[in-house]
């Protein structure tokens, strides 16, 4: 879903108040905008990140500006018309998990953000039956659908959210607080004191959730299927939940630390519903857009088709400016760097820059993703045979939601996660659909739609020395749309055309390394004290001057 990490979410904030210490859909920028040879902080990257880093830069009153590699803003949060009248949310493709406060501080519905809440949210067709699981924000009817399948899971489902829920009350402070950081724990500066003691108070609210400290070790440590076997019994609930758990991450429900990802279920929040999550008129680039207002508002200036070349770098090992492709050096007291952990300290800095130590905590940092997105558009609502479409043929409740295609049982998941691992296109991938153009109608053209497939488990490096050449990229495709055609016939006839990403497209068109959509494994050693690494488990870097603002790094407060 690109979360992100994603999905949305920021992890720039806190670089404000630090740089403020340490200097006292194409998107057209005002064209009164010149770019000037200084500034006070430097942006590299307009992924919704980096664009939060400079609104907020900018509202402090510093002189900001971001230069962008695209012709377009909004790095995997992106609005992209690849066919005529059909407007894809190319790479990331729902909102939820974007913090309250930057919807606040950054007035992003001044600045033209609406959101469709969907609820329902969830749906799970049975291949070859009539049933279906249909859940959303809804008590009762979550209740009448899951009794399809067991009338006891359905008891259960309540208490298994309200669970997740207290669980997440413990852990979200850590969302929005820096890691602690142990060294600075004995040091012998009150300002290193004060700032631990300040990371160190959210992390402590852990341990107040008491009683249930065990459950939530097991949650985070657990495989998701060892939590969901205790809780429930029919396949496709668990395997729904399940498809959550692994979603973007390149692994199996019955692995250790895949029942972390559950929480995201209740995580989020849209319009101020929690767990709610939407579709934003316009496509996920209207996020962008409206954070990038907000900045321009403030007086930050955006720049695209803009690529940096490298960071300039003093003899004192201090960050001085950036050197873009075409020559131009631009000065800046604070660069603040958007793109992955790879890409930032092993392609942007010069090889005599880090300790060589740190080059390869870096270098091992785990990239590997499973995901291939491939954006639809079709002249048809999909019409599923265990919820056939009405005569009119206008959308239905579950046709908003995450359709969740090959779910029928957390083994059929498994079962793809492990072909993958052989170098092989699984034969029944994982696929999450959703229609936005069902809730949004400026999207596509009347009565036609847009379909977005998230999908998984496709491995970077093929066997045998294969290649996500056209070729291999089409008998993917079908593979999918077969797969589709099973659960909604006549998919496929109703295909105008798609746009495919493979792992490496992701990787060459978005700048995600390795394609993968949080710009580093969610696994549990490279969360909190681990992100990006264990020796900079922050946004600041080994280099003065020098902050991380992207997924790659842990999301901390303002």
């Amino acid at each position: 879903m690109f979360y992100i990490a994603t999905s949305l979410k920021s992890s720039s904030c806190k670089c404000v108040a630090r740089i403020n210490h340490v200097i006292a859909s194409s998107f057209s920028q005002d064209s009164t905008s010149v770019l000037k040879a200084e500034y006070d902080a430097v942006v590299i990257g307009a992924g919704h990140n980096g664009l939060v880093s400079a609104a907020y830069l900018a509202k402090s009153g510093l002189r900001t500006a971001v230069f962008e590699r695209r012709h377009v803003i909004g790095g995997a949060a992106v609005t992209e018309e690849m066919i005529p009248g059909y407007k894809f949310s190319r790479a990331s493709y729902v909102l939820s998990l974007l913090r309250p406060q930057i919807y606040k501080d950054l007035e992003l519905k001044k600045h033209g953000l609406k959101v469709y809440v969907r609820d329902p949210n969830s749906y799970t067709p049975v291949r070859g039956s009539n049933k279906s699981l249909l859940m959303g924000n809804d008590a009762r009817k979550n209740y009448q659908s899951i009794a399809q399948f067991s009338v006891q899971d359905a008891k259960m489902y309540c208490a298994f959210e309200k669970h997740l829920e207290k669980l997440v009350s413990a852990i979200e402070p850590l969302l929005d607080s820096q890691p602690v950081n142990c060294a600075k724990l004995n040091s012998f500066s009150i300002k290193d004191k004060i700032t631990s003691v300040t990371s160190l108070r959210a992390l402590v609210k852990v341990g107040m959730v008491g009683k249930d400290f065990p459950r939530l070790y097991e949650l985070i440590t657990a495989p998701a299927s060892k939590i969901l076997d205790k809780w429930f019994d029919s396949e496709p609930l668990k395997a729904t939940l399940a498809s959550d758990a692994v979603i973007g991450a390149m692994t199996s429900p019955y692995f250790n630390g895949s029942g972390y990802v559950l929480l995201h279920h209740v995580m989020g929040e849209t319009e101020g519903i929690k767990g709610a999550w939407g579709n934003p008129e316009g496509g996920m680039g209207a996020v962008s857009n409206a954070i990038a207002k907000s900045a321009l508002s403030h007086g930050a200036s955006i720049f695209t088709e803009k690529p940096v070349a490298k960071l300039v770098v003093n003899s004192n090992k201090k960050v001085t400016g950036i050197m873009l492709e075409d020559g131009t050096h631009v000065k800046a007291k604070a660069v603040l760097c958007n793109p992955t952990p790879r890409v930032t300290y092993l392609d942007l800095l010069e090889k005599n820059v880090l300790p060589e130590e740190y080059r390869k905590e870096v270098d091992a940092i785990d990239y590997t993703s499973p995901v291939t997105k491939i954006n639809v558009a079709v002249n048809k609502l999909p019409d599923f045979t265990a919820d056939p479409n009405g005569l009119d043929s206008k959308p239905l409740p579950h046709h908003g939601c995450t359709i969740h295609l090959n779910s029928e049982s957390m083994a059929m998941i498994h079962e793809a996660y492990n072909q993958a691992q052989q170098g092989d296109i699984p034969h029944r991938p994982l696929i999450e659909m959703t229609i936005p153009s069902s809730l949004d109608p400026t999207i596509a053209p009347a009565g036609h739609h847009v379909c977005l497939l998230f999908t998984q488990y496709t491995p970077y490096h093929l066997k045998d020395g294969q290649t996500w050449d056209e070729k291999t990229k089409k008998v993917y495709a079908d593979r999918v749309f077969s797969c589709i055609e099973e659960y909604a016939p006549g998919f496929t006839d109703s295909i105008v055309g798609y746009d495919h990403l493979s792992p490496p497209d992701l990787e060459k068109i978005f700048g995600l390394t390795g394609g993968n959509i949080f710009h580093g494994s969610m696994s549990l050693d490279q969360l909190y004290f681990g992100r990006p690494t264990s020796s900079y488990s922050d946004t600041r870097c080994p280099v003065e001057g020098m902050y991380l603002c992207g997924s790659g790094a842990h999301p901390v407060e303002i």
